[in-house]
């Protein structure tokens, strides 16, 4: 099953590349384009951004881009609970991607913190978002389960970060079969972002979404709370799907 533009909730946008390489670019210079906006109209701007292996080429086409970088904000929707050193941090893959050549002088917030637990860690991470400014631009991903930051299908809390509603901005989440406890930003804190992007690749992920849109049930598919206007979904087949056969 594939899905198109038309089978979309209204108002989610769709567009297609090429190839991954494609991909990052034009994404890299449309939110860059609408970071530009942001500080022209309030003097800053704050992007967050996804982690994990897919969005490094984007990070990388992003960090050559000409923005006034020090009037920007950087953070994560989501981290594993680990020390920034450790090789699953998703705040060291930004460091190592994004925050280079110019784009190094943007402010740069990550969300571990070194507390007694999870739970504590969470806390501490929400009274410092307190005093940040809503985020500007919102880039998402997906897994192949329908999980987008850390909000993973049937985890405790689930419901309470995807509600529309509510004053939390970050949770504690424990992904299913995966060794790291997690924290993410809530669904209602991450929608006051006037412009969100959601990144594929691959065919999987396109039968994936299709399949979520399909099951109607954002509790089993976590990315269907996010599936509305002002998303954009930008999709490419991956590498090995362009690739001559």
């Amino acid at each position: 099953m594939t899905i198109s533009e038309p089978a979309l909730p209204t108002g989610v946008a769709w567009q297609d590349y090429p190839g991954p390489d494609q991909q990052a670019a034009q994404l890299a210079e449309r939110v860059a384009r609408e970071l530009d906006e942001a500080l022209a109209r309030q003097g800053q701007a704050c992007l967050l951004v996804s982690g994990g292996r897919s969005p490094v080429a984007f990070f990388e086409a992003l960090a050559g881009q000409p923005l006034d970088w020090s009037r920007v904000r950087i953070g994560l929707v989501d981290e594993r609970w680990v020390p920034e050193d450790q090789a699953e941090s998703n705040a060291g893959l930004v460091r190592r991607h994004l925050l280079q050549g110019v784009a190094s002088r943007a402010t740069f917030h990550g969300l571990y913190r070194a507390a007694g637990s999870l739970e504590a860690a969470a806390g501490v991470v929400e009274a410092d978002l307190a005093g940040l400014p809503a985020p500007d631009v919102v880039v998402l991903g997906m897994g192949t389960d329908g999980h987008t930051a850390s909000l993973f299908p049937g985890t405790p809390g689930l419901a309470e970060a995807l509600a529309e509603e509510g004053s939390r901005r970050c949770v504690a989440m424990w992904a299913p079969q995966v060794p790291h406890a997690r924290l993410s930003l809530t669904r209602a804190f991450l929608a006051r972002a006037p412009r969100m992007h959601l990144a594929l690749e691959g065919q999987a992920k396109r039968d994936v979404l299709a399949a979520a849109l399909a099951g109607g049930d954002p509790l089993r598919w976590p990315i269907l709370a996010f599936l509305r206007p002002p998303l954009t979904i930008h999709w490419c087949p991956s590498a090995q799907e362009v690739a001559p056969s």
